[in-house]
């Protein structure tokens, strides 16, 4: 059986305005998009071959087990980002989580968009799902982050480490098969033989 993300269970109907609908994003971020946003990690230097591997969203209670189950089989860990208000109605999924070994951090208490939200409505969120989540690790819904909500973030009593990424499967996009999802990152850190 091939487990796929909720949105795939979606019955998906054909229009020629379907592309519209795409949401644009870089599956290699470029070196000149990390320099708008320098206070944020993007890479981790290190001179062994690592991958860090990272899930936004949850805790969900069928998605999250199911990872969980396939990163212990191959005895690897990753970080969590997660929504405070998924926290809040599964603390036992976000307990195993924990449990396992993996990394956790904050993905705002209701997964808003902070192009969209005040700088400071913007921090409360975030302040809110720490109730939940307890990590000073955070990534912004979207990646979607103002300058001024990096200062709120990462000054005075928030201080955060904003976590950013290199590669991005395009998991969320009903256009796009499992398949296609792992051909995407596939291409950008495993050599044709």
């Amino acid at each position: 059986m091939t487990f796929v993300a909720p949105h795939f269970w979606k019955k998906k109907t054909k229009s020629i305005f379907n592309f519209l609908k795409r949401d644009l994003y870089f599956v290699k971020t470029p070196w000149w998009f990390k320099k708008l946003y320098p206070n944020c990690m993007w890479d981790i230097k290190t001179n062994e071959k690592n991958l860090y591997i990272t899930f936004d969203d949850g805790p969900h209670p069928t998605i999250t087990p199911f990872v969980l189950a396939q990163l212990k089989k191959y005895n690897a860990k990753a970080t969590f980002f997660l929504i405070g208000d998924n926290a809040k109605k599964y603390p036992n999924v976000l307990q195993q989580i924990a449990d396992d070994g993996h990394a956790i951090g904050n993905h705002t208490m209701h997964h808003i968009n902070g192009w969209k939200t005040d700088a400071q409505a913007d921090l409360n969120d975030v302040k809110e799902a720490k109730q939940y989540i307890n990590s000073n690790l955070f990534r912004p819904p979207y990646g979607r982050i103002t300058k001024q909500q990096i200062q709120l973030l990462t000054t005075n009593d928030s201080t955060y480490t904003i976590i950013m990424w290199n590669v991005l499967a395009g998991d969320w996009e009903q256009s796009l098969s499992p398949q296609k999802c792992f051909n995407q990152i596939k291409i950008k850190f495993i050599p044709e033989q």
